[in-house]
Parts: structure tokens; sequence; C-alpha cells
């Protein structure tokens, strides 16, 4: 076999042997991922169902260890015995774990679960507006005041409408726990360059720098009985939208969530181009 020549151009290795590009590594990562998370929430699925079972278990139980008839709000009812009282009180603690575990299962299957978002031409305004007045009940009876600074006119942006509120509803929840003497949730909007931008600050307790840095990891909670799962939520369903969110916040007083979108060409936006 003659030598290839010293100023041939390299060969192309076998099609075979080619390295995968940029965009096949993503996709095998995105698909591992799905696989994955269908796997891990079919074992969810798997443990909710034996897990309602023990809640209904527990019920019977305690109706079946009270004396016939016994009503606690019966003045005339006797009272119970120590052992009676012993067995109600770990029914009890027992049918809390359940309804906890129920709880976090929920959250992780919110969590883990992918599916495609369908991003539509959206007024940001309009569905923080629509959110927040959903939301401006439960914090009127919290002493919370809501107050919203709206940017007129500002660009369109793609939103997913259901994911988009979903973690926007985290946010204010998350603000809403953080001030159990009542406060303030500011909402302002934005546009700078090619992006908007949404601030949520709350006048709330606050958060050590080492505690805001661990806000978004999976199943990390200063609350208890917290699922850790919200603000993760939140941060992967704004990353599938093109943005990015990020939070400062200082001990005694409050809490500023930041989130970039990508704003929308304005005659894309318009439907003229």
């Amino acid at each position: 076999m003659e030598p290839t020549p010293r100023n041939s151009p390299p060969q192309p290795p076998p099609r075979g042997d080619e390295p995968p590009t940029t965009q096949q590594t993503v996709q095998r990562l995105m698909d591992q991922y799905a696989e994955i998370a269908r796997l891990a929430g079919g074992l969810a699925h798997e443990i909710k169902n034996p897990l309602s079972t023990i809640r209904l278990n527990m019920q019977l139980l305690a109706e079946d260890l009270l004396p016939d008839g016994w009503d606690e709000n019966d003045e005339d009812a006797r009272p119970l015995s120590p052992a009676e009282l012993r067995a109600r009180k770990r029914i009890e603690a027992v049918q809390r774990e359940c309804a906890r575990l129920h709880d976090l299962l929920d959250d992780f299957l919110v969590y883990a679960k992918t599916r495609r978002l369908t991003l539509e031409p959206r007024d940001l305004n309009v569905e923080i507006a629509d959110t927040l007045d959903f939301f401006e009940p439960e914090c009127e009876a919290a002493g919370i005041e809501i107050v919203p600074y709206l940017e007129a006119d500002l660009p369109g942006v793609m939103l997913d409408r259901e994911a988009f509120r979903g973690a926007l509803m985290n946010l204010l929840i998350n603000a809403k726990q953080a001030m159990q003497d009542g406060g303030q949730i500011v909402v302002q909007t934005r546009s700078h360059g090619s992006a908007v931008s949404v601030y949520l600050t709350d006048t709330g307790s606050g958060m050590d720098d080492a505690t805001a840095g661990r806000m978004f990891e999976a199943f990390y909670s200063t609350k208890s009985g917290g699922s850790g799962l919200g603000l993760p939520t939140t941060l992967k369903l704004i990353e599938a939208h093109g943005g990015t969110i990020a939070v400062q916040s200082e001990l005694g007083r409050g809490t500023r969530f930041t989130i970039e979108l990508p704003a929308v060409a304005r005659l894309a936006a318009d439907g003229r181009g």
C-alpha cells in the first residue's frame, strides 16, 4: 500500500466513528433524564397507592379503638383511658406522616414531570395581574398587601400560561410564608434590551447568604414540613422558557426574586411579522 502523500488533506474518520454533535449530546441527555423522570414518577405512584390504603386503615383503626358512639364534643362522654389516649395519639401521628408523605409525593411528581411547553406570545403584565388577583384574597387574610408596578407597553414574551402561572404562584406562596406577621409583596415588571424582567420583593424575614445559595436545591427547605420542591420546580419552569431566575436576600429585611425572560420582537408579538 502506497503511503499517503505528505501534503494530501487528512482523511475524514469513518462515519461510525464520528464524534456526536452538541445537539446529539443534549438530546441524549434529555432522553436519559426523561427516562429517569418516568421511572421516578412510576415509583412515586406505586408508593402513593399503598400509602392511601394505610391512611384509610388508620382511620378505621382509630374508630374501632374508641367506645361505641363516643364523641369528643359530647360533654357527657366518658373520658378515654390512658391506653386509649396513647393509641389515639400514635394513630394521629401516623396519619400526619402519611399526609405529609402524600403531599411530598404530589410535589415530587410535579417536579419530575417532563412535558413539552406550549409557548405562545403573551402579555406578561396580563398573566401577572390575573395571578395576583387570584392570590390577593389569601394575602389579605394574612395581613399582606400586594403592590404591583407593571411597566406599560411591555414587549410580549413566549409563555406557557399554565407553567408560568404555576412558577409565579410558587414564588408568591414562598413570600407569604416568610411574612407570618403580615407585610408587603411588591411585583414589578421592566423591559431592557431584548429581555423582560419580573421582580418579586417581600418584606419578610429574609435569609442569610448560605440559605439563599441553596434555595433552588431539590428537597432543601427551611420550613417545617416543607417538601423543598417548590422553588426547584419554579427554576425548571423558568429555564424551560429560556429564562433565568436569581435570588437576593437579607436577614430581617426581606427577599427579592428576579426573573428574566427573552422578549418577543414587536412585529412578531403584534402578529405583523
